[in-house]
């Protein structure tokens, strides 16, 4: 698995369109659910590193990245 060292404040951008998009969806599927709350879990520790005195960035894995990629 790879991962990478990203600017928080954009992280957490991406994450809160990204969970726009899923909240909006008509859709109930276990599969749903589970992207929705991993997304609400990039958003918060990206908002958290953001607002961070250091401000070094969050860590995403290469999963992570690509559910939120579409909205980078």
């Amino acid at each position: 698995m790879s991962y990478a060292l990203l600017d928080a404040p954009r992280v957490a951008k991406a994450a809160k369109t990204s969970l726009d998009v899923l909240k909006g969806a008509n859709e109930t599927s276990e599969a749903h659910q589970r992207k929705t709350i991993m997304v609400e879990r990039i958003a918060a520790l990206a908002q958290a590193a953001a607002e961070s005195p250091k401000n070094d960035g969050v860590t995403l894995t290469s999963e992570e990245f690509w559910l939120i990629s579409l909205n980078w």
